[in-house]
């Protein structure tokens, strides 16, 4: 009877059960405990093949992959809402892990196909959709919240893992097991995960017509100067999260080619900063809101983002750099701050609206960031085993900075903060939703993936990995 049941709500037969939040942590987990195997062999290869612009072409690359993820996201989301869900959780895990065999097969050809493997780096975004299908308003927040914390998880543990086998058993083992880890999330999701978009809620054909303003990226974006609260929040938010893009692009990268970190230590570095941001995304950021408010959260968070940058870009020695990770896990609470300013000010059916400016504006600085870091790192020489010193002045004081684009960073979101204080304290969002808000989901499907949840955005995103 319960099968029959799924049947006629679904369309299709249940495959392990009823759709539920712990299939898309499992889906989560298996991807990027995968990935995160491959961090220490992937420096190594990645200096290997550019050893003269190491910097320079991990921003390219990485760069190039955020900005495919932005372009491609609305319309994945567009014809998730069409196909379902299941489709694209196995569309969006084959091509983002395609590129792990090839890391030992061609290295040329890895990272090639990373970078076009953005066009489909777009599984949170489809994950978060697939949450939203299967749990109520209210209970969406917890549930984006553990798919969160397991992806921390999958990174507190497997780039220590990883670091260890290459070390003793060589890097090969470590690609044959990160193949073998995305292999059977793929199988799981063939397998295991039963589709969570019922079958009422898609079209009675599969070549349903997508409108184009679904499809396109910018649509949000455009919807920037409706209002001068909604204007100085993006302007916040852009501001502030190029440079971390570009950071997440990039430092792992530093610590371990111009810091001098062993891959052992770039694995405890990135354990110990995702166990802090665990904390600093729950814990504190919920006495934060309670005691100092929203408004002051903000820029208590993009402080501590100023101090960490300013000290990633002074920081000679790798202690430094371990103080520094401290103050960039409490600087972890800016966005989830700046997502529920946004969710407790505008109009019930404006949410979406919202939400999807600071989603369109993080996305497009997915692709910016990385860039910028790589060719400001390119600018000043800073490449393995050399660091051309960019003196501040001329006198015989003067203060050597080991990393430019973290102290440009730093003033960026210096920047940042000078606008956050014209936020009013209790602003309402005057935003119009107007055509785009009724078309964005075109079967009436109110979980478009572009807009995942209508009470509070996901605390990560794809191309944040």
């Amino acid at each position: 009877m319960h099968q029959y049941r799924y049947i006629v709500k679904y369309g299709t037969p249940p495959s392990f059960g009823a759709p539920s939040v712990y299939h898309a942590v499992i889906v989560i987990f298996l991807e990027f405990f995968a990935w995160g195997l491959l961090t220490a062999p992937t420096l190594v290869v990645l200096h290997e093949t550019f050893p003269k612009h190491t910097f320079l072409m991990n921003g390219l690359i990485q760069g190039v992959k955020g900005l495919l993820s932005f372009l491609s996201a609305p319309l994945i989301g567009a014809l998730s809402d069409v196909w379902g869900r299941k489709s694209f959780l196995l569309l969006t895990v084959f091509f983002t892990c395609a590129p792990i065999p090839l890391m030992k097969i061609s290295p040329w050809w890895y990272f090639a196909v990373i970078s076009v493997s953005g066009v489909f780096a777009v599984t949170f975004s489809v994950v978060f959709a697939y949450v939203a299908d299967i749990t109520q308003e209210h209970e969406r927040s917890m549930a984006y919240g553990l798919v969160s914390a397991t992806f921390a998880a999958s990174l507190v543990t497997s780039p220590a893992i990883g670091a260890y086998l290459g070390r003793v058993y060589g890097d090969g083992l470590v690609v044959v097991l990160a193949s073998a880890i995305a292999m059977l999330d793929i199988c799981f999701i063939l397998v295991a995960v039963p589709e969570s978009l019922p079958e009422k809620m898609r079209p009675a054909s599969w070549g349903a017509p997508i409108s184009w303003e679904q499809a396109d990226p910018f649509a949000s974006l455009r919807k920037v100067g409706q209002d001068s609260t909604v204007l100085l929040i993006c302007i916040t938010v852009f501001l502030s999260y190029l440079p971390e893009a570009g950071q997440y692009s990039s430092f792992f990268l530093y610590l371990r080619q111009i810091m001098g970190f062993s891959p052992e230590s770039v694995a405890a570095f990135i354990a110990v900063l995702g166990l802090l941001s665990i904390v600093a995304q729950t814990v504190v950021l919920s006495l934060l809101m309670r005691s100092i408010g929203n408004k002051n959260t903000i820029l208590l968070g993009l402080g501590f983002q100023i101090l960490q940058l300013a000290w990633y870009g002074f920081g000679s020695e790798p202690w430094m750099m371990w103080a520094a990770g401290a103050l960039a896990a409490m600087s972890s609470i800016t966005f989830p701050a700046i997502s529920a300013l946004v969710s407790r000010t505008a109009e019930p059916d404006q949410q979406g609206v919202g939400q999807g400016m600071v989603t369109g504006i993080r996305g497009l600085c997915n692709g910016l960031g990385p860039a910028l870091y790589g060719f400001i790192f390119y600018i000043f020489h800073v490449e393995y085993g050399k660091c051309e010193p960019f003196f501040i002045s001329s006198s015989p004081q003067s203060s050597i900075i080991p990393g430019p684009p973290f102290l440009f960073g730093a003033c960026s979101v210096l920047l940042a903060l000078l606008v956050a204080l014209f936020i009013p304290e209790q602003p309402h969002l005057g935003l119009r939703p107007g055509s785009w808000k009724k078309h964005s989901s075109p079967h009436g499907h109110p979980h478009s993936l572009r807009l995942p949840g209508e009470a509070k955005e996901p605390l990560l995103q794809d191309s944040n990995v």
